[in-house]
C-alpha cells in the first residue's frame, strides 16, 4: 500500500508517454488515426501536453524520494 502514489505515477508517466508515441506516428506515418491535416493540430497538441505530464511525473517521483 506504501508504493501505491508511486505506481499511480508511474502509470501516468506510461500512459501519457503512449499517448505521445501515437501522436508521433500519426504525425509521421499517419497511422493509427489516418493523419488527417485536421488532426495535425490534436498531435501536437497531444504530444505538448503529454511532455507536460512526463515533467510534472518525474518531479513528483523526484519529490517521493
Amino acid at each position: 500500500m506504501k508504493d501505491l502514489p508511486k505506481n499511480v505515477v508511474v502509470g501516468s508517466m506510461a500512459a501519457s508517454g503512449l499517448v505521445a508515441l501515437l501522436a508521433i506516428a500519426d504525425l509521421a506515418l499517419g497511422v493509427p488515426f489516418a493523419g488527417r491535416e485536421h488532426t495535425m493540430m490534436m498531435d501536437i497538441m497531444f504530444i505538448i501536453c503529454a511532455g507536460i505530464i512526463g515533467y510534472l511525473g518525474w518531479d513528483a517521483l523526484k519529490d517521493m524520494n
